[in-house]
């Protein structure tokens, strides 16, 4: 008996150490990269061009940055790009938190055919030419709300949000609130949102780093230099200083590698600033979106 007792011990030290070690591994695998897009973007560009960056830079040059922020529109790009974001998460938040608790309410009539028509958006669409020719007959082409408002429903972010709802919200509880005289409005803003913290969190970190590295619908619909993101900016950036010479009198050699060392600058600058938001919602990514998931 004591033999099966020592032998399971050490087939469980064993286990624990091959998943240790497989869990350091796919860290190493997943976390590298970003490191190294860290350090060679404060490299020189001669020493990433010869693979010479691997632990840590060589030595400090801020070459590409100074590239990067030698062009005033990439501030006009931030000023964008921030009022986009928080624009465009507020008016998510507004308008699909409500369609999704209006669903997960069993005494919606017509619930299936409405939940059908949402999924069924997923699936289908106009296509880009009929989208770009309705909002331009809307009158939002070139404008500030082009980025925010025809996109601001999603309904995958609705179905989870739904299925928290669901399953996190008790019905008996909306019942005791109207035995109380509470109306339908006044239960969804002062119950059901304080208790929905943790899903309205992981909603508004999704919704903010999708609007935050949004570029695509930018390069369709805006046009006016002053209205263009942050992304789009630094994509003009880099094609501008690919295809044109650095001054100075640089070789075609040097401005490559630069151009190259721009690339690391460039990412480092677009996501630093939405990545500081994360380790204030992290808390809430198991409780919001595993519990939504999980029917008790």
């Amino acid at each position: 008996m004591k033999t099966k007792i020592v032998t399971s011990a050490k087939r469980d030290k064993l286990f624990d150490v091959v998943v240790l070690a497989f869990c350091i591994i796919t860290f190493i695998i997943i976390v590298y990269p970003v490191y190294f897009i860290l350090i060679a973007s404060f490299s020189k560009a001669s020493d990433v061009a010869r693979g010479n960056v691997w632990i840590f830079p060589t030595s400090i040059c801020l070459d590409g940055y100074r590239e990067v922020f030698k062009s005033g529109e990439i501030w006009v790009g931030y000023r964008n790009t921030i009022l986009y974001t928080i624009v465009g998460t507020i008016l998510f938040l507004v308008i699909n938190m409500p369609a999704a608790y209006a669903l997960s309410r069993k005494d919606l009539k017509g619930k299936k055919i409405i939940l059908f028509y949402f999924m069924f958006t997923m699936f289908f669409n106009g296509g880009m030419i009929p989208t770009y020719f309705t909002i331009k007959s809307f009158g939002l082409y070139n404008t500030f709300w082009v980025m925010v408002l025809p996109f601001s429903v999603n309904v995958y972010n609705i179905i989870v949000m739904k299925s928290f709802f669901d399953n996190s919200i008790p019905s008996s509880l909306y019942d005791a609130a109207r035995i109380d005289g509470c109306s339908t409005t006044r239960y969804f803003i002062s119950i059901v949102i304080p208790l929905s913290k943790a899903i309205i969190a992981v909603m508004t970190l999704w919704t903010a780093v999708s609007m935050w590295n949004s570029y695509f619908n930018a390069l369709l619909y805006i046009k006016d230099d002053g209205l263009k993101p942050l992304q789009l900016i630094l994509r003009n950036i880099l094609v501008k200083n690919e295809s044109m010479n650095f001054t100075g009198g640089t070789s075609q050699v040097a401005v490559r590698q630069l151009a190259e060392v721009m690339k690391y600058s460039v990412i480092v600058v677009s996501t630093v600033p939405i990545m500081c938001i994360y380790p204030f919602v992290q808390k809430y990514f198991n409780q919001g979106v595993m519990i939504g998931s999980v029917k008790e």
